[in-house]
């Protein structure tokens, strides 16, 4: 038996997020210290104070440090990452290598600032100074990466390292990508001197959007948000059958919301939820598994996504908006979905509630809330669009102001009901008797922490003739501004509204609940910070040496171009690295390696799978790595709380996760669920039936619907399952879904196409590499009239007719074909490349008629599974 003591939950969080050395006093101060200035740094260089005291003083560092902000960034974040977490076992001081090491580590970086002049006079050449500086840096992150993060990322890092150094000396690799290889200098320089590797767009979203948002997030829970969200989901949905579970899993969804860390928002909210749930019959592993399942998910939902959202800005090159509307969909299916699966566990368990004073909730209740809080909600908003559109003529450019009166307005009412009732406290979960709060108090009693919430999404979201949206960044701030607002004065206010009793207490622990917000933020973005700048290192050997390449045809050569497969190896690729890394790094990593190769694979089969339909399949698994035995680091942390078997709990709640990663398959080949090109109308039919098909489907993984399903019933459950979501396939059999034109015809085809209206173009071209003949898949939207061969032309496609044949010229650089073309095929070798075929989306059934037989089929199931009911279905 190891003597090794057993970590409890709040360690784990700490030895792998926010730093678990504990060096005595005078370390501690300095980490905090460090932490404090470091939130704001990034708050001040995400206003505009730095220009405006650059104005003022006529002192241009103010507002140029704001250019150099990501070596700032990364330099804090080595700094704190060499103090706060041991490496040697060195948890009860600081060693004197590691001050040695932080030292190195920050003056690496700031040597990019201090001699940014110098460095840019002499792009490429560097200097021995700058290749030493380089050599530094990337040791000091490699260090840091293996104390925050673990070997695996080390080793990731470490193997593309190798390549960058010795892949020139291979045939095969020099034969795949043309790489000759780096110098030392060279890749050193590419690395550190410049923004294509540590420094890169990563590290950029990491500095500008990432930290703001996390800083919010831990500002919101210290200040006591977090706990509100517990309560008011207990109060909603703890007293129905499971109700603890449920609640799991609603505040799980609303901290996961503005977490960046699903270990964090595991202990979080699962320090009251599991015991909740062991006391009314959930086992430590199931109680666990909920709990697990909760917290992995809440990183699939908007606005944060675990800092993966603003990194999907960047890479997949669309607004922010676009991407939170496109998570939406799944995410909400998602938590629904494990709401019924922990309705069922519950229904098989014969479990109850928590008792509950006052008028009983039911579920239908339950929907009217949530419906009519989405209904305020939004006349809410547009009563404010509103007003502002009035006072517009009055004031114009300037009804900010006025909407600001409104904020600190609603603001202070707010408190001034919070004040009406008891503070919410932290419950102890295991009293002898725990009852669900009621709602109203609960709800009104801190109902005001929604207004940042509010700040937030209105800033992202809402746009007018007279309003613009703000940035991702701009939005975070602002929120956290608010945030940092309520934080400072939600208790003396209180104490005023009450007559003043102990103001100078509460106005000290308001303070103190902001300089806690401070620190946690700082501390969560330890990891982050380094993990964001050892992904660099990857995304840079990619650019230096093509190795995407490499990759690619090891993985089309196993799948056999085979799109199904493909996808299954990416999953299981994504899996494995996310055991050992975050979600933001490994997310990075699959991402960069992968997306190319499944749009290539893809364009083969003759699919256009979307670009963020990729970056999502790849972001749904590297999450669902959190909770995969053995190494899952959020399912040992919930079983640090509820006493239960790590590995099983992982099992558990992998097992309740299967929904999740059954998503990333369906919106790759029905992009309906990411509601690209989907209507107002339409995006409710869809959520509808999605719903409904993710529902049967977590059924049939229970096993259970109205009764224990008969093996029969669960295939017939998953083929109704299969048609909700895919009713293209059956309809792909009746008829067939494209027009196919060859020839001079497809150039007429082409020409008659209404404006706007998509055709697929199959072009086959000698393989760059093999010299063999390979079929490529063109999306192909023509935007003004003429006849087909100028709409090809005006594409930067030169198409003529040789006979019956279309023979394609190379695309000139900068035309929208020429990245998916010229990279990859010959257009010089012997074999012509040619035009093969024009698809056009053919004029048939709607597809959706296949619902009907679906849904008689599921008539039918519950008919035959209603006599053997035992217990109502809610």
């Amino acid at each position: 038996m190891s003597d090794k003591p057993e970590l409890s939950a709040e360690d784990m969080v700490a030895a792998a997020d926010t730093g678990a050395r504990n060096a005595g006093p005078a370390v501690s101060r300095l980490i905090f210290a460090l932490c404090i200035i470091w939130s704001l740094f990034q708050l001040y260089i995400a206003s505009k104070l730095p220009g405006v005291l650059a104005q003022m003083t006529g002192v241009s560092e103010f507002a140029n440090i704001v250019a150099q902000a990501r070596y700032v960034h990364l330099a804090f974040a080595l700094l704190l990452a060499t103090l706060a977490f041991p490496i040697m076992g060195h948890r009860d001081r600081v060693p004197v290598y590691d001050w040695v090491l932080a030292i190195l580590g920050v003056a690496a970086c700031l040597y990019l600032v201090v001699f940014r002049f110098e460095i840019a006079q002499r792009p490429g050449l560097w200097s021995t100074t700058d290749i030493v500086m380089s050599g530094i840096g990337m040791v000091v992150l490699m260090i840091a990466a293996f104390r925050s993060l673990g070997l695996p990322l080390v080793v990731i890092c470490g193997l593309f390292l190798c390549l960058a150094f010795f892949g020139g000396y291979s045939e095969w690799i020099g034969n795949l990508t043309n790489y000759g290889g780096a110098s030392f200098s060279k890749a050193m320089g590419h690395y550190w001197m410049q923004t294509e590797g540590v420094f890169g767009v990563a590290l950029g979203v990491s500095t500008t959007m990432i930290f703001l948002f996390v800083l919010f997030g831990a500002m919101l829970e210290k200040a006591g948000g977090g706990n509100w969200f517990i309560k008011v989901a207990i109060s909603l949905l703890g007293a129905l059958r499971g109700g603890p579970a449920k609640a799991a899993v609603l505040s799980s969804m609303m901290t996961g919301m503005i977490s960046g860390s699903s270990i964090a928002n595991t202990v979080t909210t699962g320090t009251f939820t599991i015991p909740l749930m062991k006391r009314i019959g959930f086992s430590p592993e199931k109680a666990g598994a909920v709990e697990v399942a909760s917290s992995t998910n809440g990183q699939l939902t908007p606005p944060v996504m675990g800092a993966a959202a603003f990194l999907m800005v960047e890479y997949v090159n669309i607004p922010y908006i676009e991407v939170v509307k496109h998570a939406f969909l799944p995410a909400v299916i998602s938590y629904i979905a494990l709401l019924y699966i922990v309705h069922l566990e519950s229904l098989k368990m014969g479990l109850k509630g928590l008792e509950k004073p006052g008028r009983a909730i039911g579920v239908p209740m339950i929907l009217i809330l949530f419906l009519t809080g989405f209904l305020a909600m939004a006349a809410i908003t547009m009563a404010v669009i509103g007003i502002r559109a009035l006072l517009e003529p009055l004031m114009p450019g300037e009804t900010i102001y006025a909407a600001l009166v409104m904020l600190a307005l609603a603001y202070l009412a707010l408190v001034y009901l919070a004040s009406r009732y008891p503070d919410i406290e932290v419950d102890d979960p295991d009293a002898q008797v725990v009852a669900a709060p009621r709602l109203t108090p609960t709800l009104l009693g801190g109902a005001y922490y929604a207004l940042p919430i509010f700040v937030l999404v209105w800033n992202l979201m809402i746009r007018t003739d007279t309003l613009e949206r703000l940035s991702p960044a701009l939005s975070a701030f602002w929120a956290t501004i608010a945030m940092v607002i309520v934080a400072l004065t939600h208790r003396p206010l209180k104490a005023m509204f009450r007559g003043g009793r102990e103001l100078a207490h509460e106005t000290a622990m308001g303070f103190g609940d902001f300089v806690a917000g401070l620190e946690a933020g700082a501390r969560n973005m330890i990891g982050i910070g380094v993990a964001t700048g050892a992904a660099g290192i990857i995304v840079g050997t990619i650019s230096l040496t093509g190795a995407h390449q490499i990759i690619g045809q090891v993985i089309e050569t196993i799948s056999g171009g085979n799109l199904m497969i493909l996808l299954i190896l990416v999953a299981i690729l994504s899996l494995v690295l996310g055991m050992g890394l975050p979600t933001t790094a490994n997310y990075i990593v699959v991402s960069s390696l992968m997306a190319p190769v499944i749009l290539s694979v893809g364009a083969q089969a003759g699919l256009i799978v979307p670009l963020i339909a990729v970056h999502m399949f790849v972001f749904y698994f590297g999450i669902l790595a959190d909770d995969t035995p053995p190494v899952g680091l959020a399912a040992y942390a919930a079983a640090a709380i509820s006493r239960g078997d790590p590995i099983k709990t992982g099992l558990v709640g992998f097992s309740y996760d299967i929904r999740t990663a059954l998503l990333p398959f369906l919106f790759i080949f029905n992009t309906d669920l990411l509601l690209i090109d989907v209507g107002f109308f339409h995006a409710i039919l869809v959520f509808c039936v999605s719903l409904v098909a993710m529902l049967l489907f977590a059924a049939a993984t229970q096993g259970y619907f109205i009764a224990k399903s008969r093996l029969w019933e669960t295939a017939a459950i998953l083929l109704v399952v299969f048609t909700l979501f895919r009713p293209g396939f059956w309809l792909d059999m009746i008829e067939e879904p494209f027009q196919v034109f060859e020839g001079p015809a497809a150039i007429q085809a082409l020409g008659d196409l209404p404006a706007g209206t998509p055709a697929r173009i199959e072009v086959t071209a000698p393989d760059f590499d093999t010299g063999k003949l390979a079929t490529t898949t063109l999306q192909f939207v023509p935007e003004g009239e003429g006849d087909g061969m100028a709409r090809l032309e005006a594409a930067g496609l030169t198409v003529f007719e040789e006979g019956s044949m279309l023979l394609l010229e190379e695309p000139f650089p900068g035309t929208p074909f020429f990245e998916t073309l010229a990279n990859g095929f010959d257009f010089y070798g012997d074999e012509p490349a040619r035009i093969d075929s024009v698809k056009i989306e053919a004029d048939r059934l709607p597809k959706e008629l296949f619902f009907i037989p679906a849904f008689l089929l599921l008539a039918l199931i519950v008919m035959v599974q209603r006599p053997r009911a035992t217990q109502p279905a809610f």
